[in-house]
């Protein structure tokens, strides 16, 4: 696992508490064929088996041992409604469950139907998708350690942006980690 990956990339005035991957995606890399199998050919099962290796190497990990809610980054309603699922759902509902803890798929939602991310250029990606996500209101009970869950980890540009928006309902001292089933070098 590709622990603390990335964790020195910066939000406006703080660092992600900590960021994780299981798998390092790279050019001509088999692994490569697992997110894509789980987001577009809607292999379910695969995600769910590759989650739960994700949740119990964050398990092991002492960095993760007091996370007590997972959220997934959501998709819009209409490209979930086509897709009939959010693949970063499912990775985060597994990872939950291994990890024992809730997880929040309301917590944040996609307030604005964004473009696909995968030929823009890091400067494009960033505008995309910033302030694309509201964060719910918060929930009644107490938290002290979210980790926020997507498939893919590349410039950051989304994690960045669903982090800002779960900041805004979390202020500090509650921390706040990233994980991914992948993640780009």
């Amino acid at each position: 696992m590709a622990d603390r990956l990335n964790a020195r990339i910066e939000t406006p005035g703080e660092y992600y508490a900590y960021a994780a991957a299981l798998l390092v995606y790279k050019s001509g890399s088999p692994y490569n064929k697992i997110p894509q199998a789980l987001k577009y050919n809607y292999n379910i099962s695969a995600g769910r088996r590759f989650a739960r290796l994700l949740g119990l190497k964050l398990a092991e990990a002492a960095h993760f041992a007091d996370v007590d809610l997972v959220v997934p980054v959501p998709l819009h309603w209409t490209r979930k409604f086509r897709r009939g699922y959010n693949q970063a759902e499912v990775l985060a509902r597994e990872v939950a469950r291994v990890l024992d803890v809730p997880c929040a798929p309301r917590a944040l939602r996609r307030c604005r139907r964004t473009r696909t991310q995968t030929r823009l250029s890091v400067e494009d990606k960033a505008r995309n998708v910033a302030s694309a996500f509201r964060a719910a209101n918060r929930p009644a009970r107490s938290v002290r350690h979210i980790l926020l869950v997507d498939d893919v980890f590349t410039t950051g540009a989304t994690l960045t942006a669903a982090f800002l928006a779960l900041r805004r309902a979390y202020p500090l001292p509650v921390r706040i980690s990233v994980a991914a089933l992948s993640a780009v070098l």
